[in-house]
Parts: structure tokens; C-alpha cells; sequence
């Protein structure tokens, strides 16, 4: 194994260091590692004892009188021809062995995970260690040699760990700015209901000076078209608060997932955090993608509708309405008799 050559060649010499060191089988660090001649490659002592079993399932024991065995190189696929020690047989590589403590001792640096490692289900003994990127779930390296990931394509799960991470963070990111938007347009609404309220006073208002002018004669209309202008306010002003309500619900929901977001990216345990994290970042993709909430109309809380002049005949004041066609019809009228 040419350590220096492949230091070389990559940008970061620890990252390639370690690459170096990672076992073809379990993906992990190796332990009591093994050459396997000629080709020169390294496996874990057990990884290659597990691969040559496999192989020979004849082969018992160091002891058995069977002579020797033969399997494949995992790395070139080059054929190994075993005495019948088997794996137990083949020269040890200290240099690798020494590397490996100097660098567990010097650069190791990372952080213990919380409570126990899962383990495979379908190998009790057998720590969940390698992520099947085919199927999309964490596995252990038995599964890829024997079981039913032998023919997928793994990586390891420290790599897919900090993907899917990182995929969530940006989900997260997501469901904030939509937050954002949402609690601008519940303040939007909220202004729009404060000036729907504060145009209709301003028409009521400007509605009794006129009126007051004809008090008498004109009370009964004030009165009618003063619960018009009040019923158009309570009809808006309803439709605006059920919408902030419907906002504020999605809001609260949104909020509760991200919550739920923040947790799991608290989960330091790569195979603990990705039994949850796809189906979480589903939940939170769709989340974004629901269904729109209705908004009101620009101008909606104008109540010029309302507006009405009073400089006409008295004569006319029981007809007056808002209906501005019967407005223009009641002018047309009265300038014809002027005219006449």
C-alpha cells in the first residue's frame, strides 16, 4: 500500500490517510490487519477470515485437516491460494498496525456517540456501519458480503450522515423563510383589517356630518344606510379574521416541524439520525408544497363605495342610495327640470 503516493495526490493529507486505512469490507478502520499475497492489499483480519469461509464453506478451523482454501481479493479480484491455515496463515502488516495507533492516538478527534450502536437485525453480532445507497438504508458490511445488499452499492455512513444533514438544515432554512412569509402576510392582514375599520368610521363619519345637515328629514335613511356600511365592515372584517386564523394554524404547524427539524439535528448517531431523516425531510418537502391560503384583493378594505353627496333637493333625500346608476339618473333629472 503506497501511503505517501496517495498523501500526495489528494488535497488534505489526514482525509487521505484515513481513506487509506479504511478496511474494503466493513468500510471501518482496519483491526489487526492482514496482507493478502501476492497482491499486497489489506484487510481486517476478520473480514478476510469471513470472505474466506464464505468461499470455502468446507473449511473448518485452523485445525482441520482440509488443505488450504482459495477466495478473491475484494479490492483487484485477484486469486488468493490459502495454505491450510487459511487467514490465520497470512503475515500480519505491522507497518499498518503501527499507523494505525499513532493516528488513533494523535489525530483522532471524533466525538463518542450517544447510547448504543444499532445493530443489524439479520446479524445480531454485526454493528450498523455502511449506508446501501441502492436501497436507501443503513446497513452492516455482513449484509453487503453475504446478504441481501451483496450486489448494491454502498458508502460509507459517515458520508451520507452528514448529506442528509446537511439536506434537512436546508429544509429547515426552507420552513423558516416561510415562516417569514406567512408572518408577513398575517401582518398584512391584520393592517388591512385595522384599515378597513378605521376607513369605515372615517365613512360613518363623513355619512352623520352630512345627515346632520337634514336631521330630521333624513334619520330614517341615516339609520339604513348606516347598517349597510356596518354590514359591509362585519362581512370584511369576518373574511380577514378567518383568514388570519387559517394563517395562524399554518403558521403553528409549520413551527411544531420545525421544532421536530431542530431535534433531529440534534442526533449526533449517523444510522440513529437517517431511520428518521428521510421520512422527515418528506413530511417537511410536502409541508412547503401545500396547498396555497386565499388573500384578499388590493383595495379590499376601501369603503368608497360608501361615499354619498348630499348637495341635491331635499325632495330627493328618500330616494337617495349608494347605487351610483340611480345617483346619475336622479342629476340627469334634476338638471332637465332646471333647464326647463
Amino acid at each position: 500500500m503506497d501511503f505517501q503516493a496517495s498523501i500526495l495526490r489528494d488535497g488534505s493529507p489526514m482525509e487521505s490517510l484515513e481513506k487509506q486505512l479504511l478496511c474494503p469490507i466493513c468500510l471501518e478502520m482496519f483491526s489487526k490487519p492482514v496482507v493478502i499475497l501476492p497482491c499486497q492489499h489489506n484487510l481486517c483480519r476478520k473480514c478476510a477470515n469471513d470472505v474466506f469461509q464464505a468461499a470455502n464453506s468446507y473449511w473448518q478451523s485452523r485445525g482441520s485437516v482440509v488443505s488450504g482454501g482459495r477466495f478473491r481479493c475484494p479490492s483487484c479480484r485477484h486469486e488468493v491460494l490459502l495454505d491450510r491455515h487459511g487467514v490465520y496463515g497470512l503475515q500480519r502488516n505491522l507497518l499498518v498496525e503501527n499507523i494505525i495507533d499513532i493516528y488513533k492516538q494523535e489525530f483522532s478527534s471524533r466525538p463518542l456517540k450517544k447510547g448504543e450502536h444499532p445493530m443489524c437485525k439479520e446479524h445480531e453480532d454485526e454493528r450498523i456501519n455502511i449506508y446501501c445507497v441502492t436501497c436507501e438504508v443503513p446497513t452492516c458490511s455482513m449484509c453487503k458480503v453475504f446478504g441481501a445488499h451483496k450486489d448494491c452499492e454502498v458508502a460509507p455512513l459517515q458520508s451520507i450522515f452528514q448529506g442528509q444533514k446537511s439536506e434537512l438544515n436546508n429544509c429547515i432554512s426552507m420552513l423558516v423563510a416561510g415562516n417569514d412569509r406567512i408572518q408577513t402576510i398575517i401582518s398584512q392582514l391584520e393592517d388591512s383589517c385595522r384599515s378597513t375599520e378605521e376607513n369605515s368610521e372615517a365613512a360613518k363619519r363623513e355619512l352623520c356630518a352630512r345627515f346632520d345637515a337634514f336631521a330630521a328629514l333624513l334619520e330614517e335613511k341615516k339609520t339604513e344606510l348606516l347598517g349597510r356600511i356596518t354590514r359591509e365592515q362585519e362581512d370584511k372584517t369576518g373574511f380577514v379574521q378567518s383568514l388570519i386564523h387559517k394563517y395562524k394554524e399554518q403558521l403553528e404547524k409549520s413551527s411544531r416541524l420545525v421544532e421536530t427539524a431542530i431535534q433531529a439535528m440534534e442526533e449526533t448517531g449517523g444510522a440513529t439520525f437517517l431511520m428518521n431523516a428521510k421520512q422527515l425531510i418528506k413530511t417537511i418537502v410536502e409541508a412547503s408544497k401545500g396547498g396555497r391560503l386565499e388573500k384578499i384583493e388590493q383595495g379590499y378594505e376601501s369603503m368608497d363605495a360608501f361615499s354619498v353627496s348630499l348637495e341635491h333637493l331635499a325632495d330627493a333625500v328618500r330616494a337617495l342610495d349608494f347605487e351610483p346608476d340611480e345617483e346619475d339618473e336622479y342629476y340627469d333629472e334634476v338638471e332637465e327640470e332646471t333647464e326647463e
